[in-house]
């Protein structure tokens, strides 16, 4: 039996910042993860050389004074983050139906671009983009408020938040748009939390094109780069971070009073081999679902019990992880996403995405395209580029596949294959020179995600991030039993950014103090940002970096067997 001050099951990005917080707080923190590497959806493996990072496609806010990059100055790890600027004129590629159309950084060029495209719709695009960040600045502002002027002051500084708060994405971008493919094309974000228009909360979708306004970033050395940088800080402050170790339950003690609150104390866990680990705290990065399950439901209040049955958890994905020798430049691609869908009402195409039967066709209609070996040109063997591909689909078309042995299941690799091809046969049609030269393809299923992320269903978003469960509504970082503590995507938001906000803001709850408290400008930090598409603008140690690996990857190919 071992004691610490807190405990953090799971480490994703949100158990990892919370981890840190506390650590550098003087606290003796424990992240126990049942993985065997670190970083829930950030983490990378790697295949036949290529590292592939399934949770990790873009980052957002990444400029000087954005969210994201006072989040890693003030957690103290900027100094150890590279990021590559992805496409600057084009870090969206949206590809709908027979149009391509390209979103660019900065929002007075995307301002500028749509409306070369739409003339008659200037008005409603200046007025639509200007909303859409003054709402995501007005949700910002909220934390923020205190003392008495601003809790006076607070209608009037978060009005735009309070006249469009309650509606769908569909009907505020309805009142300002009228052209169908520019609706399409500024909802093409959409993928970023997995509903359609109709069913997403318009200020959550301010919140999310508002991070990737000044466009999208990826790391050098990919989603476990970031990882890596917040284990060894974490191990720096003597913080322990424990893989491959699977908690049984988390312990309890204290009368179930199911009327007035659970009336029951947090107090330690038990593993699955028996070992017991005792805390002040306990944190839980998983999930309400998975962290309830450990607590057990004859523990908690009715209450909780009856949101827990009617929380709805987010999309669940098929992912591909393909290699292909050639210069895919020659194709087309480069650092920007792609974002391939018809032209069709997009409620209409989510509904298509999430039908039961996914071998009802030959083809997918819907596709997420990132060459990751482009936005971070280090991972470039000189000869093989790495796609990451990924679409939406309805969990329960796995229902009848036994996750359980499920690597030996005749029927899901069959199914694997079927949908590998169906892939091959979209590749063919809309990428027609890179379906030539695809050299190693594998696929992740809902079960995939359920075996390594421990996720409800399968899902890569946290809880739906519908209307009723974010903001006010969405789960809160304290919970009815005492030194229980939540963070991660459903909590506060999803993505690498919001669910390590998730862990400062956590952290703070059980230090008493704010967030900004957590998170001071410390003016010897600084993430260093290099331009994926200009290598003119590199130092010397990354083209220095590039060569040893193809001189590497060369040497490895002609060396005998």
């Amino acid at each position: 039996m071992r004691d610490f001050d807190t405990i953090i099951i799971g480490s994703g990005a949100g158990g990892l910042s919370a981890a840190l917080c506390l650590a550098r707080a003087g606290q003796r923190v424990a992240v126990i993860e049942q993985h065997y590497v670190p970083g829930g959806w950030c983490h990378s493996f790697y295949i036949d050389g290529h590292r592939f990072s399934p949770g990790v496609h873009y980052i957002g806010g990444l400029d000087k004074g954005e969210s994201t990059s006072t989040l890693y100055e003030g957690l103290g790890i900027a100094n150890d983050l590279v990021f590559f600027r992805m496409n600057k004129e084009a870090y969206e590629h949206c590809w709908i139906g027979d149009d391509k159309i390209d979103m660019p950084a900065g929002i007075q060029n995307l301002k500028n671009s749509l409306t070369r495209l739409f003339p008659k719709e200037e008005k409603g695009i200046k007025k639509y983009l200007e909303l859409v960040k003054q709402v995501s600045t007005e949700i910002f502002l909220i934390p923020k408020m205190n003392g008495f002027w601003d809790n006076i002051t607070i209608p009037w500084r978060t009005r735009h938040l309070g006249k469009y708060g309650l509606f769908s994405l569909k009907r505020v971008i309805g009142w300002h748009i009228k052209d169908p493919l520019l609706k399409k094309v500024l909802n093409i974000q959409c993928g970023d939390h997995g509903l359609p228009p109709s069913k997403a909360s318009f200020p959550l979708h301010c919140a999310l094109m508002d991070h990737y306004f000044n466009g999208g970033f990826y790391p050098m050395g990919g989603g476990a780069a970031i990882v890596k940088a917040m284990t060894n800080a974490i191990k720096k402050q003597g913080g322990e971070i424990k893989t491959g170790l699977a908690v049984k339950r988390i312990l309890v003690e204290g009368e179930n009073r199911t009327a007035g609150g659970s009336g029951r104390k947090a107090v330690g866990i038990e593993m699955q081999d028996g070992e017991v680990m005792m805390a002040k705290n306990i944190i839980s990065n998983a999930d309400p679902a998975t962290t309830y399950t450990l607590v057990g439901h004859e523990n908690l209040s009715s209450k909780l019990v009856k949101k827990l049955a009617a929380t709805r958890y987010s999309v669940t994905s098929l992912m591909f992880f393909i290699s292909v020798e050639m210069d895919v430049r020659e194709a087309g691609l480069d650092s920007g996403n792609i974002w391939f869908m018809p032209n069709k009402d997009m409620d209409e195409i989510y509904a298509d995405l999430t039908k039961v039967d996914i071998l009802e066709k030959d083809e997918f209609e819907s596709l997420f395209i990132s060459c990751s070996s482009l936005k971070d040109p280090l991972s470039f063997n000189g000869k093989q580029h790495t796609l990451e591909v990924v679409t939406f689909i309805d969990y329960d078309s796995f229902k009848t596949i036994k996750a359980e042995g499920h690597e030996q299941n005749g029927e899901y690799l069959k199914m694997k294959a079927r949908l590998s091809q169906k892939l091959l046969n979209t590749f063919k049609r809309i990428l027609p020179a890179v379906h030539k030269h695809i050299v190693h393809l594998e696929m992740g299923t809902p079960i995939t995600n359920e075996h390594y992320i421990k996720s409800t269903r399968g899902s890569v978003y946290g809880t739906e991030k519908g209307f009723w469960q974010t903001g006010p509504f969405s789960y809160t970082a304290k919970t009815e039993i005492e030194n229980l503590f939540l963070c991660g995507s459903s909590i506060m938001s999803h993505g690498v950014a919001g669910a390590s906000y998730s862990g400062v803001k956590t952290a703070a709850e059980i230090l008493g103090c704010t967030e900004e408290d957590l998170l001071k400008k410390d003016e010897g930090q600084d993430i260093r940002i290099y331009d994926a598409e200009d290598s003119s603008q590199w130092p010397d140690w990354v083209h220095r970096r590039m060569a040893d690996k193809k001189k590497r990857s060369e040497s490895k190919i002609n060396t005998p067997v």
